[in-house]
């Protein structure tokens, strides 16, 4: 079981300030991001060529990237329930235990 630690008042403020500042650089930078990549290049699509941002190829490109991770995880995770012989999308047991397959103690 996990304890979860009580923070008294002397050790709430320090890090909610903590937080709030690690939040503004990080809002900072992306805004920074986004004006340095505002310059425009040409995308050939084979049968034509278009005009775009430069930071909409980049999140084009995070965005295609982050969708096929997802979906090879989904298909490594098939083919290992596979190899069990399991059903595909039966939600595994966290502890190992089998005991969401098990019939109820009664």
């Amino acid at each position: 079981m996990m304890f979860r630690r009580r923070l008294d008042n002397e050790q709430w403020q320090p890090r909610l300030w903590v937080v709030v500042v690690g939040l503004l650089l990080l809002s900072l930078y992306v805004i920074a991001f986004v004006v340095r990549n505002d310059d425009e290049i040409s995308v050939d699509f084979v049968l034509f060529a278009q005009k775009v941002s430069l930071i909409w190829e980049i999140i084009f490109v995070f965005a295609l990237g982050l969708l096929g991770g997802v979906l090879v995880s989904q298909l490594y995770r098939r083919r290992r329930a596979k190899r069990r012989g399991e059903p595909a999308d039966a939600v595994g047991d966290l502890a190992g235990r089998r005991e969401a397959e098990s019939q109820p103690r009664g």
